[in-house]
């Protein structure tokens, strides 16, 4: 198995370092960032557990041809995936190439496990009732009763940290395992996940819908995204919508827990850092950047940029550097 251990101070990094994702982490809330990523690899199976200390909106496509499932080592504030309210007795899914939002809080302490398409298929038509988990399975979000949850949750944190330890204690990139150790650990895993779809006390009728105020969060996030350059305003924003300002704002509010205008601009913001930390200083100029993002006020551009990221965009460190 192929395993890593890494430490990052900016989301974006540790973003990239999250193996086979296509996707962008935004920082929301403003301070200096610590997060941690734990990685395993196998042959049919792709294991991390992240912890993030600032509130992060994650925004991508789940890997083509994989079953993904995320459990919450710990939460601690409001979390919404595909727009549905979640807490620490949710499990969430992902079926490979789908596009995800997930707004993750402060704190936020998450175990991921991505299949390869096939393998699940297989360990779950060896179920007694396949067609009432697959059921189950059309819900990114599922409700688990928390004891039930706790014990797969703790099997499954059991599992990863005794095969992250094999070999390689203290390492920061390593392979080990042989191949019976990975087909084991890949098996436990689906066993444990498929036990906690198929337990009696697991509702198969929830349906948990996706409210007004996410998809409202949501698709601001993406126009603001889709033509960056020339960003809506918040007015702007709620005349496309047609809505009221204090609609949004209470949206904003309930969803990411801040304002809209703190919102979109930490997005915006997010979008310059990605910029010029894939360039060389040479090649793209930060007021360049910032004007890609919006921005063309650079004194006040940078104070935001600053109050976010604990630095100057001067201050960030450029490709090749």
């Amino acid at each position: 198995m192929n395993q890593s251990i890494s430490r990052f101070q900016d989301v974006h990094m540790h973003a990239c370092a999250v193996r086979d994702w296509n996707q962008t982490y935004s920082q929301i809330s403003a301070g200096p960032l610590e997060s941690s990523l734990m990685q395993l690899k196998s042959t049919h199976a792709h294991v991390f557990r992240e912890q993030i200390s600032q509130r992060v909106v994650q925004h991508g496509e789940a890997p083509k041809g994989k079953m993904c499932f995320a459990i919450p080592a710990a939460v601690s504030g409001t979390v919404r995936m595909q727009g549905r309210e979640a807490d620490a007795n949710s499990l969430f899914v992902l079926r490979g190439g789908e596009e995800f939002m997930f707004h993750m809080p402060m704190g936020m302490d998450m175990l991921s496990i991505t299949f390869d398409g096939e393998l699940f298929e297989s360990a779950l038509e060896a179920m007694p009732s396949p067609g009432d988990i697959r059921t189950l399975l059309r819900q990114p979000v599922i409700k688990v009763p928390s004891q039930r949850l706790e014990e797969c949750r703790d099997q499954l944190l059991a599992l990863f940290s005794s095969a992250l330890a094999i070999d390689a204690p203290d390492a920061s990139d390593a392979s080990s395992g042989t191949p019976d150790l990975e087909r084991d650990l890949e098996r436990e895993m689906l066993d444990g996940l498929l036990g906690l779809l198929a337990d009696p006390t697991c509702d198969r009728n929830q349906r948990p819908g996706s409210s007004t105020q996410s998809f409202i969060v949501d698709k601001c996030h993406r126009l603001t995204v889709s033509d960056a350059a020339n960003a809506p305003s918040v007015i702007e924003l709620c005349q496309r919508l047609q809505i009221s300002r204090r609609t949004v704002q209470n949206s904003f509010r309930t969803v990411a827990e801040t304002t809209p205008v703190k919102y979109l601009r930490s997005v915006r913001l997010n979008g310059v850092r990605r910029e010029l930390m894939a360039t060389r200083a040479s090649d793209l100029a930060i007021g360049d950047a910032a004007a890609n993002w919006g921005f063309f006020h650079m004194s006040h551009f940078a104070a935001d940029y600053q109050e976010l990221f604990g630095e100057l965009p001067s201050q960030t460190r450029r490709a090749g550097r």
